[in-house]
């Protein structure tokens, strides 16, 4: 849907900077930052893949800016080079967007401590070293710098078979909402940002572990289910304006929504759920076998638990298409 003048107003002729810009969520923040006027830098590891992701957006939005920047975020200095260059190309930036990550779905008895530290050196570290590299820049910016940081509803309570990822997510929400209240004076917007399940096409990025193809199979039908999961596009939308709002937190998606409102006022039972969600779980598979990328990972077998993977999953796999999640 196009996008009103009064709608792309605030941020017309800014120049963005987006983490883990070169696929899924972040792909779409970009877009619509760029649908918005901004001149836009997408940052990620993989050079091919921000190619593709580059010429996705030029052809979505002709006549904009499109800059890359193949960055580690998980190395400082990496980070403080990018937005180095990035000042030095396009000025700025005036709106970044913390969003680089990984996905480690497995019980905790089939991982181990360097699962752990993957996470939290990608989403946690990777987004410390992002805002404190952007934060000198946004409060030069002339029109108050924003910042929006990417946590999940996995950081607002303990989702089972994905405690890496909520562990690091958890963290970040907090440095998030923390960085708002101390900026604020400043000029400078710090939008925490909690998504639910959203149809990114993520589960082909995501990795599995334990009993790997049922793990999959949940995984990849849950995040495509039309009433539980979000159009990953109204969800970038979303976000972006959140941002343009200056707004502290936004949560998104009704389950989210619950599941936030539920934990707070009713955490020990949530947590009790929590636990019979967990049973209902794949079990642990024998031994304790590398993680593989969902990519990779061969769907679960059974009349029932197929048909079910594939109902689930119907929109989630056109959407790793659009979203650049499949390695071509």
């Amino acid at each position: 849907m196009p996008l009103s003048p009064s709608t792309q107003q605030p941020l017309a002729g800014q120049t963005a900077l987006v983490t883990g810009g070169s696929r899924g969520l972040g792909l779409l923040v970009a877009d619509q930052l760029a649908a918005r006027g901004c001149t836009v830098t997408i940052a990620a590891r993989d050079a091919g893949e921000l190619a593709s992701a580059q010429q996705k957006l030029l052809r979505r939005r002709p006549g904009v800016t499109v800059h890359t920047a193949v960055c580690d975020v998980r190395d400082q200095e990496a980070v403080h080079a990018m937005f180095r260059t990035a000042h030095d190309t396009c000025g700025g930036p005036d709106i970044v967007v913390a969003n680089a990550g990984i996905i480690q779905v497995a019980p905790v008895e089939a991982i181990g401590a360097k699962e752990f530290r993957d996470a939290m050196d990608t989403m946690y570290m990777g987004a410390v070293h992002t805002c404190l590299e952007a934060l000198p820049y946004l409060k030069e910016s002339r029109r108050g710098g924003r910042l929006a940081v990417i946590s999940s509803v996995g950081g607002l309570l303990g989702v089972p078979h994905l405690l890496p990822y909520a562990g690091a997510k958890a963290a970040i929400g907090v440095v998030a909402e923390g960085l708002h209240a101390e900026f604020a004076a400043s000029g400078v917007s710090v939008t925490a940002v909690y998504p639910g399940l959203m149809r990114t096409g993520s589960h082909l990025q995501a990795e599995f572990g334990g009993s790997r193809s049922q793990e999959f199979g949940w995984f990849s039908a849950l995040a495509g289910a039309p009433l539980v999961s979000m159009n990953a596009e109204r969800a970038a939308e979303r976000i972006v304006r959140a941002v343009v709002r200056r707004r502290t937190r936004l949560v998104l998606t009704p389950l989210a929504r619950a599941a936030d409102l539920a934990h707070g006022l009713a955490p020990a039972v949530t947590t009790r759920l929590n636990g019979v969600l967990a049973r209902m779980l794949p079990q642990v598979a024998p031994g304790r076998p590398r993680l593989r990328r969902g990519a990779e990972t061969d769907p679960p077998q059974g009349a029932v638990s197929s048909r079910f993977q594939a109902w689930g999953s119907a929109l989630n796999e056109r959407a790793a298409d659009a979203y650049n999640q499949r390695k071509r």
